[in-house]
């Protein structure tokens, strides 16, 4: 049994960089939460609607005690406090959106949540964090690897590590 939580984090409004690291931070500070790793945060185009600026993203992983509706709840906390709306125009802009990908060997199925993310195999801005920090990593009930649902994705969008530009 894994007791790992893979987190998808992406924010193409307002200072990306600034509202991915809030989230981590935040979700850091809860006591419930510890053993985090967080991939290289990576530029993304907008899948869907793409009439929007391009997305940063990462990928988070950590142990918790919290039950997934726990979690999400937390999730959907962190959400607000960095400025997205609980209504807004779906796959549309936001400063932050945290999906949780799966919840140790969890299986759910529900109108709120569905674990693992049934959109896991086909968004790159998804795979490419998450086969850095755990290609080998089986998805449960998948029974195949990061690394390989990335060989696998017919998205063929660009995801590129982000750099960090200096003023020096």
């Amino acid at each position: 049994m894994s007791d790992k939580i893979y987190l998808s984090l992406g924010s193409n409004i307002g200072d990306r960089e600034a509202n991915l690291a809030g989230a981590i931070t935040i979700l850091g500070n809860y006591q419930e939460n510890s053993k985090f790793k967080s991939a290289s945060f990576y530029n993304s185009e907008p899948l869907f609607n793409t009439n929007q600026s391009e997305f940063l993203n990462t990928v988070v992983e950590l142990n918790t005690t919290f039950t997934p509706f726990e979690f999400l709840d937390e999730i959907k906390n962190i959400e607000r406090l960095l400025g997205r709306p609980s209504k807004r125009e779906k796959n549309g802009p936001r400063t932050i959106d945290i999906d949780i990908l799966t919840f140790r060997d969890s299986f759910l199925e529900t109108e709120e949540l569905t674990i693992p993310h049934p959109g896991i195999p086909y968004r790159r801005f998804v795979l490419v964090p998450f086969n850095e920090l755990a290609p080998n990593y089986i998805i449960p009930g998948w029974k195949i690897s990061v690394k390989e649902l990335l060989n696998r994705c017919t998205d063929k969008s660009k995801v590129l590590k982000h750099t960090i530009e200096s003023n020096a």
